[in-house]
């Protein structure tokens, strides 16, 4: 008794390979084929290259607000003074330091006072942020502390400031300068209120990655900012950091009680939420984008397997009257389809890798082509153009290449198994 053949059989493997080896007088089967896998190719390629940038970018705009800002902000609702203005000053910013620090899960706890001043050398002049934390505290902040790109020495914060890169392009200033600070809410007189201006040394340059932190951000030791602002004895905020950031639901709601019942909390989402939501709603959105090209690329392997049934309509007659059944002949064609689907994931999947884990030296000889200024910092925020090679992302688009792949060659491959071979060979 006669066995029936396994599906994918070697035998199928060799019809569908020569077939796929289309001859010079089958011109088009072979050009349709190369189409769909350049298609495939670059549509997978696509797909990985924009997961990369995508989830770089997103890590590198997270990665610098965690490493210069608070993850969590504890700060005063305030209260009503004799004068009738709200004040949102902390009077006992040590203890309350000292209660959210004890929460299980926060790193560091530091009092801060701020402000907005006017930096100024010689006749350049500049809007900046001062920050008042004490030495110890600015040495937690990994965007500064431990910036690759610092000048100065930090362990002489308390004799001076400390201010960002693009600050120091902005004024031309270089560690050991003098910078003055110009406060216009100053000292009080009988004639009003007069502008407090004091100079320091800028002992410390430091680059955290963020552009409008580096043009904005200047610290200034703890105490001496309480003097400048007139905030002797009170803070403005406390600067939380905690271990996870990325799960900020529990520790948040144990810092709020720790802090008590006249505190708020602000945390680095609550910020930057708005912005995350839309660079989600972006990433949906160019992946289904992406998805459609991928979509149109497959669609040409059924163009070439129905070009290559018409051609192959003969052989298939003869194929069924020899014995082959519609699902051998079925299989022959979905085999066709499927390499080639295969093949081009492959391909793009090597190019997209390829073009993350280069993106550095790729971007610099288009930035060098295009005559330079194509990444523009105090736009983006960032300095570069980043990208993350994540196996998830990768695998995303494998899934979604090979699986558009082998479901648009089933309907063509079915086309070709039903072909009535007395149809087929009517006329040879």
């Amino acid at each position: 008794m006669a066995t029936t053949p396994p599906p994918f059989s070697r035998f199928e493997w060799i019809i569908a390979w020569r077939y796929l080896r289309a001859r010079k007088a089958e011109g088009g089967v072979s050009v349709m084929t190369w189409i769909s896998l350049i298609g495939i190719t670059l549509a997978v390629f696509a797909l990985i290259a924009t997961l990369a940038v995508r989830s770089g970018f997103r890590s590198e705009f997270v990665g610098t607000i965690l490493g210069a800002n608070a993850h969590v902000t504890v700060y005063s609702y305030g209260e009503v003074n004799a004068a009738g203005a709200l004040d949102r000053s902390l009077k006992d910013y040590e203890a309350l330091a000292d209660r959210v620090a004890a929460v299980p899960g926060v790193v560091r706890a530091a009092p801060l006072v701020k402000g907005q001043v006017m930096a100024n050398l010689r006749q350049r002049n500049a809007g900046v942020e001062v920050f008042g934390i004490s030495a110890e505290d600015i040495r937690g902040i990994p965007g500064v502390a431990q910036s690759d790109e610092a000048q100065g020495d930090l362990s002489r914060f308390e004799d001076g400031i400390a201010i960002g890169s693009g600050i120091a392009r902005e004024l031309g200033v270089s560690v050991g300068d003098k910078i003055k600070l110009i406060s216009p809410n100053g000292i009080k007189t009988a004639f009003g209120t007069s502008p407090r201006v004091n100079a320091y040394e800028v002992v410390y340059i430091f680059t955290a990655g963020r552009w409008d932190i580096d043009r904005t951000r200047v610290y200034l030791p703890f105490a001496e900012a309480q003097a400048f602002f007139n905030r002797e004895g009170v803070a403005d905020e406390i600067e939380v950091m905690v271990e996870d950031p990325e799960n900020l639901d529990g520790v948040a709601n144990a810092i709020l009680q720790a802090a008590g019942g006249n505190a708020g909390v602000w945390t680095w989402r609550d910020a930057s939420g708005g912005f995350l939501r839309a660079l989600e709603v972006e990433d949906n959105v160019m992946f289904v984008i992406l998805s459609i090209l991928v979509l149109i690329a497959a669609m040409n392997i059924v163009s070439g397997l129905i070009m290559l049934v018409k051609n192959k309509g003969r052989d298939i007659g003869i194929l069924r009257t020899i014995g082959l059944s519609e699902g051998s002949v079925m299989r022959v064609f979905f085999i066709c389809g499927a390499f080639t689907g295969v093949i081009g994931t492959v391909c793009g999947v090597v190019l997209g890798c390829l073009f993350a884990i280069y993106i550095d030296p790729i971007f610099s000889f288009v930035n060098y082509v295009m005559g330079g200024g194509v990444w523009d910092p105090s736009i983006r925020g960032i300095y570069a153009l980043p990208a993350e090679l994540r196996l998830t992302d990768v695998m995303s688009a494998v899934g979604l290449s090979l699986g558009l792949s082998f479901f648009v060659t089933i309907f063509p491959a079915r086309r070709a198994a039903r072909l009535n071979p007395v149809e087929a060979l009517r006329y040879e």
